[in-house]
């Protein structure tokens, strides 16, 4: 979109025009047809279209091209010239979107003041529709740990490439993130990030929703297909799109064009498609819920997300990018994290992941006192209650244990979320706990834990073989 197309069927018009504003510095295309025209446009959408509004000899008028310019490439000023100009016909062409109309024989003078403003008016709008896509959603990854470097190793790849990605993981664990992440480093980050949450829009508004609609009353209502042209459109939790919608969807995949609910024009759209979903998307395809064709063609690369229990060492540099941008965007606290409440928060169980850690840190700085560092007393703590200082209430299983068994049960437990506290490293716990790395790894044998690979991390658990013994 660097340059002027100008369609007319007489030749030394286009000629005249492509003249002038090459010695204004414009570059030109020139078409004497319609199909001339819309080869070129299909070629490369040029950054504004001048437009005869009767061509000789074409199968296309100069309003059907408008027509399919505003479906295809709506973000293409059109400036409409006519030597048969009337006030029905320029009415006509204002309505169908072109951004002015200039009959011939036009004053040179006035062309270019229309051009200018054609271009700045477009640009204006190119930089509004952006800046209105910026979400507050960051496309940013933090974490250091082993499981989150081998996310981002796998994120790093995609990029490079147009394939479809499957993201899979919990709720809250970071999947918009991580489809962010990708377009926002691929080839088509200047273009638009679409996110569509197929769990939360009505099953009857899904297709207007995602298609848009046309009707004598209302015109032409774009849908976010088409808003996202260019660009990357991400269903999110797209296990919940309804069955019919699916079929659709597989179609405007293969085809890459759809028609709008109540039109008939195809609507031609370039996408980059990323889905996520925290189902078994085959169980799900079982009980007759989700397409195995679409399931087939959205799981070109499937990437795993993982929950914030894999990645337990980036907590801290998670909760401390959470209170900066708490900091910054709503002025609250900027409150370091005390190592008790750093403790606290990676030996929590935590079912909401990253989305849970950032709403409490949230509440946290808004219900805390002063400036100081965030006490583990600050953070919620169901599982382990304190009845008066020194004394921990026991759960009802472990009190109903004898003593060498609650003790191994508890020592269990302890070493288990230790370790996974600092995923898998060995040595760091034993430090931490105060044993010799040699006198943990008895310990750990005579308990039954043992650690393996799990998304690119050490994770400790207790040994199938050794469970089943006891």
């Amino acid at each position: 979109m660097s340059d002027i197309l100008i369609v007319d069927d007489e030749r030394d018009i286009r000629e005249l025009v492509s003249d002038i504003l090459e010695d204004e510095g414009y570059a030109t295309r020139l078409a004497g047809n319609s199909d001339d025209c819309m080869a070129a446009i299909n070629t490369e959408p040029p950054a504004l279209l001048i437009l005869d509004i009767w061509l000789k000899d074409s199968r296309m008028d100069g309003i059907d091209i408008l027509k399919a310019v505003k479906r295809d490439n709506p973000d293409v000023p059109v400036v409409i010239i006519s030597g048969h100009g009337n006030i029905e016909i320029a009415v006509a062409a204002i309505k169908q979107g072109a951004y002015d109309f200039i009959e011939k024989p036009f004053n040179i003078d006035q062309l270019l003041v229309v051009i200018r403003r054609a271009m700045e008016t477009s640009r204006l709008r190119r930089e509004n529709n952006s800046l209105r896509r910026r979400e507050v959603t960051s496309a940013e990854m933090i974490g250091a740990s082993a499981a989150f470097r081998a996310l981002l190793s796998q994120l790093g790849k995609v990029t490079k490439s147009n394939g479809r990605v499957m993201l899979t993981g919990p709720a809250g664990a970071g999947k918009e993130i991580a489809a962010r992440y990708i377009h926002a480093h691929s080839g088509r980050s200047g273009a638009p990030f679409v996110s569509v949450n197929c769990a939360s829009i009505e099953p009857e508004r899904m297709e207007e929703v995602l298609f848009g609609r046309e009707s004598p009353e209302r015109g032409v209502e774009s849908g976010l297909l088409e808003e996202a042209h260019g660009g990357v459109i991400y269903f999110d939790e797209v296990a919940d799109m309804p069955l019919g919608t699916q079929s659709k969807i597989l179609r405007v995949l293969v085809d890459q064009q759809f028609q709008r609910v109540g039109g008939t024009d195809k609507v031609r759209v370039d996408l980059r498609v990323i889905s996520s979903t925290n189902k078994d998307l085959e169980a799900e395809i079982q009980a007759g819920r989700f397409r195995q064709e679409l399931f087939h063609r959205l799981n070109v690369v499937p990437i795993s997300v993982p929950s914030l229990a894999e990645r337990r060492e980036d907590i801290p540099l998670l909760a401390e990018h959470f209170i900066a941008a708490c900091h910054a965007g709503q002025g609250l606290p900027l409150r370091p994290l005390s190592e008790e409440a750093v403790a606290l928060m990676q030996t929590m169980i935590w079912p909401g992941n990253v989305r849970q850690l950032k709403n409490l840190v949230e509440r946290v700085l808004i219900l805390g006192e002063g400036n100081g560092p965030i006490e583990a007393r600050e953070l919620p703590n169901d599982d382990d209650k304190v009845a008066e200082e020194g004394r921990v209430v026991l759960s009802g299983a472990l009190a109903t244990l004898p003593l060498r068994e609650a003790r191994e049960a508890f020592e269990r437990e302890y070493l288990l979320t230790q370790i996974n506290r600092f995923g898998g490293n060995i040595s760091r716990t034993a430090s931490f706990v105060g044993m010799e790395r040699s006198a943990l790894h008895r310990k750990l044998k005579s308990l039954g834990v043992v650690t393996t690979s799990k998304a690119g991390a050490r994770v400790a658990h207790v040994d199938e073989v050794t469970e089943a013994a006891e």
